[in-house]
């Protein structure tokens, strides 16, 4: 388990590889170990979905949790969201990043209607230049930082550790589900 996470007791099936929490610092290894785990997210998201039927993913991977398909949808809204952001860091002295609300994202037509193979596509796409930005990064950039009105002031190599326990928390939830 990274030092990004933290297992809840009692198996809760909202985290099922436990909560995420920033790490203070991030070493040079974690930082590969989080870029490497960004690369293979869309390979494991596809796997997981693999022969699933149009009933399994009208499913909710939980009680009370979103289905299946919008779960899908959500990972690479939230990833575009995080590509735009890391440029912003990088181009602009600490921005103040847009939160979104994902459960209003979630609930529109294209999370409804839209085959999954669009989104394991864009996720596939988005990796690739993202993947390709963040390799480029030097130590200097890595600490450059952006401000989210509800969390404070976080750093890069703080987002990538966010975003590589993000794409394995949602495989996690699909894996789980069935």
């Amino acid at each position: 388990m990274s030092s990004a996470t933290k297992r809840r007791p009692g198996g809760d099936p909202r985290y099922p590889i436990g909560c995420f929490q920033f790490p203070q610092s991030v070493s040079a290894t974690e930082r590969e170990d989080f870029l490497l785990r960004l690369v293979g997210a869309p390979a494991r998201l596809r796997v997981a979905v693999t022969g699933l039927s149009e009933k399994q993913l009208e499913t909710p991977y939980r009680e009370g949790g979103w289905t299946v398909r919008q779960v899908i949808h959500h990972v690479p809204d939230s990833h575009m969201n995080s590509y735009v952001r890391f440029k912003l860091a990088l181009t602009e002295n600490e921005p103040t990043i847009k939160p979104y609300d994902e459960a209003a994202w979630a609930s529109l037509k294209d999370s409804a209607e839209t085959p999954v193979e669009t989104s394991l596509l864009l996720l596939e796409s988005l990796h690739e230049r993202w993947v390709t930005l963040l390799r480029g990064l030097t130590e200097e950039q890595w600490a450059r930082t952006m401000r989210h009105p509800e969390i404070g002031l976080l750093r890069l190599d703080q987002v990538l550790a966010l975003y590589a326990w993000h794409g394995d928390h949602h495989t996690a939830h699909i894996r789980n589900a069935f």
